[in-house]
């Protein structure tokens, strides 16, 4: 494999679960040109990876509006031009990590001769050249992404999620912080937005953690979100005394630097809970109506999700809206947990 193209195109903690694939690839083959195809926006979570060589932009934002505008003959163009654009870099191998139709005809208008796909789905195993059954241990994150990397025999050591953040996003996450009276490691960080509610624990109970994380662990509750969160964790800040909002003040590369020198993350399952332990920083993750692992791979890391016979139930909840998988999470269950991270880490 001399020029690879991977493509997971989002979302964020799905690319973080498939960020130890690029290492391994990087490692059986160490001269290879090795480049990800990803969305605008998600791209600052991988360009300080020293294993990339190139990030691919597809504006799928871009090619969605055209086509409800109905500008049909742009939308042509534009498809053409990047089809074009894709070709003249000449890939040799193209590895579909989605496995959806849409990332299938990424692969196929790569031009790539060797399109290799994860347990595709949709159509898009059609447009392979190979694919591979899925397969894994279920619970274990990132399973299904060393399934692969075992078939294609790469080197599969420490296959973990790991992320890196750049120098300068460092200097921005920390002057952000300072204005805040933050300092590494004596904050929380929590992580309690997502874009369906049957992931969200409760705002009562996120309101009880934060005084007991303050005043039991001494650390200073830090909401982050998008800017579509602001409104509702600024609410939640002002709830909590000594809490801070900085939902809608970073970027994600910023936002994944305020992770990486947390003291704690408290997370549903959303982008920014998966990101701690993809920085070794003691995490407690709250599943309900979805599982995407049990074992973190990290010590320092836990997982409570409470195995009700209905869940998980991803999209489809038969409670009506009463989310019994995430009531029942008391936050002294959480706090149970929060202390044995720490503990954890203190110990390693």
């Amino acid at each position: 494999m001399d020029r690879i193209l991977l493509i997971r195109s989002s979302a964020i903690g799905d690319i973080v679960f498939a960020s130890p694939f690029v290492a391994a690839l990087r490692r059986r083959y160490p001269a290879a040109h090795i480049a990800w195809l990803v969305e605008p926006g998600l791209d600052g979570l991988l360009a300080a990876d020293p294993c990339i060589d190139e990030l691919i932009l597809w504006p799928k934002a871009e090619w969605k509006q055209l086509w409800r505008e109905r500008r049909f003959g742009e939308l042509f163009r534009r498809v053409r031009a990047f089809t074009k654009a894709l070709r003249a870099r000449k890939f040799d191998t193209a590895i579909d990590l989605q496995s959806l139709l849409k990332s299938g005809l990424l692969a196929w208008m790569s031009g790539a001769g060797r399109r290799i796909g994860l347990a595709s789905r949709e159509g898009s195993q059609w447009l392979m050249t190979e694919v591979l059954a899925a397969g894994g241990t279920p619970g274990r994150v990132s399973s299904e992404y060393l399934h692969l990397a075992q078939h294609l025999k790469l080197d599969t050591r420490d296959f973990f999620p790991r992320l890196f953040v750049a120098t300068e996003t460092e200097d921005k996450a920390g002057t952000l912080l300072a204005t805040h009276g933050l300092h590494a490691g004596r904050y929380a960080v929590f992580a309690p937005f997502t874009t369906r509610p049957q992931k969200h624990w409760f705002e009562d109970a996120w309101l009880a953690l934060a005084a007991r994380v303050r005043d039991e662990l001494g650390l200073t509750p830090v909401i982050l979100g998008g800017p579509a969160e602001r409104d509702a964790a600024q609410r939640m800040a002002a709830a909590m005394p000594g809490a801070v909002s900085l939902a809608g003040m970073t970027r994600l590369p910023e936002a994944a630097a305020i992770v990486a020198h947390a003291g704690l993350v408290v997370g549903v399952d959303t982008g920014l809970t998966h990101m701690g332990p993809a920085f070794n920083t003691p995490t407690v993750a709250l599943f309900g109506s979805t599982r995407p692992y049990l074992d973190a791979g990290r010590s320092n890391s836990r997982v409570i999700w409470l195995g009700l016979p209905c869940s998980p139930c991803r999209r489809n909840p038969s409670c009506n809206a009463r989310f019994d998988c995430l009531r029942a999470i008391s936050p002294e269950r959480v706090m149970h947990e929060a202390r044995s991270v720490l503990h954890e880490a203190i110990a390693a």
